[in-house]
């Protein structure tokens, strides 16, 4: 029986962008029921005591770069340290895909394009116009998704999705939930994984003494 996991990122995430190709690999091993959640990442920070990587200290964002580099060679990946267009204002971008979840379709596709654009392309995120043009090469109507995307019911999912990662304990991106186990970070998949084919049962937070 297929299993379900959550899945809560941003599109400004930079470990979301470096996990998600091998965490769409695992999904469709696993055969996986994906439930994408896109959410405004600074919000979430804010809410749980996390900082903007601007606001940490020199030797944080220092080590992170160092992380990145290893990362990015255990991933086979080719992208910028320090992309021209971030950070950046993701929220329309974010928008777009909860729109594009409402197709019914594949949103891999839109994913793909979206966080390579970042990451690997350099181009810039929070143009409207540029937005729609990698929609259309996705597969989707790109215009059709900018304007669902500044509908109200679209803002009211994207603050739903802050308030419920929130509530199950999330406080970075990405984060993965599966009956109700959080999973924090792209180099939790491996525990994602044995979570799902051990059989054991979901760790909670044992009442405290």
């Amino acid at each position: 029986m297929s299993r379900t996991v959550k899945f809560y990122f941003a599109l400004t995430s930079t470990w979301a962008y470096v996990g998600y190709p091998a965490f769409a690999e695992l999904a469709k091993r696993q055969q996986l029921k994906v439930e994408y959640r896109p959410l405004p990442l600074h919000d979430l920070f804010a809410a749980t005591g996390g900082l903007p990587l601007a606001q940490r200290s020199i030797t944080r964002q220092n080590y992170r770069v160092q992380e990145l580099q290893r990362w990015r060679e255990k991933r086979q990946l080719n992208f910028n340290l320090y992309p021209k267009h971030w950070p950046l204002k993701n929220g329309l971008a974010d928008r777009i895909v909860l729109a594009a979840l409402d197709n019914g379709t594949d949103i891999h596709p839109l994913l793909l394009e979206y966080f390579t654009a970042i990451w690997e392309r350099e181009e810039d995120l929070s143009d409207a116009d540029t937005l729609v043009a990698l929609a259309d090469k996705a597969g989707f109507n790109g215009e059709e998704l900018l304007q669902k995307a500044a509908t109200p019911a679209i803002e009211e999912r994207y603050q739903a999705n802050l308030q419920e990662a929130i509530d199950e304990g999330a406080y970075g991106s990405p984060s993965f939930i599966l009956d109700g186990e959080l999973f924090w970070g792209q180099d939790r998949l491996p525990e994602l994984e044995h979570a799902l084919t051990s059989g054991r049962a979901a760790f909670g937070i044992p009442p405290r003494p």
